[in-house]
């Protein structure tokens, strides 16, 4: 199974609009978030600790908490797109292989929608499903 990783960034502070407005639009690029969990068909899947992704000039990097990973990450507003992955596969146990199957899932079913929320940031699939992050 190709696994797919995303790292996504996020500012703590707003950003000001070009014609001096207030924007609480916060980027998504140049931070390295800790995976927290991930909820795929309703199950949710706690992560383990060293699970990390982040994404930077155009690529997404990290591991799922035993493998490493790096895809092409294309981010477009409020969408994270993510293709051409590439992960190790070295064997762990059983209950990090069943995270990094279902995070591997998500991050692959299509575009992620992005919601931050202080410093915690949710991808969200077209189906659904969810992968949680905080800032590191």
């Amino acid at each position: 199974m190709t696994a797919v990783a995303v790292l996504v960034t996020l500012a703590a502070a707003c950003a000001s609009g070009k014609d001096g407005s207030v924007s609480d639009r916060q980027p998504v690029t140049g931070i390295e978030w800790t995976v927290d969990s991930v909820t795929v068909d309703g199950t949710t899947h706690r992560a383990p600790a060293p699970a990390h992704m982040k994404i930077e000039d155009g690529r997404a990097a990290g591991s799922y908490g035993c493998n490493r990973f790096s895809a092409t990450a294309e981010v477009t507003g409020d969408l994270i797109r993510l293709s051409h992955a590439r992960s190790t596969r070295m064997a762990c146990d059983e209950a990090r292989m069943t995270f990094e199957r279902a995070l591997a899932r998500a991050l692959a079913a299509g575009p992620l929608t992005t919601r931050t929320e202080g410093r915690n940031l949710t991808l969200t699939t077209p189906g659904g499903d969810r992968v949680q992050l905080s800032r590191k």
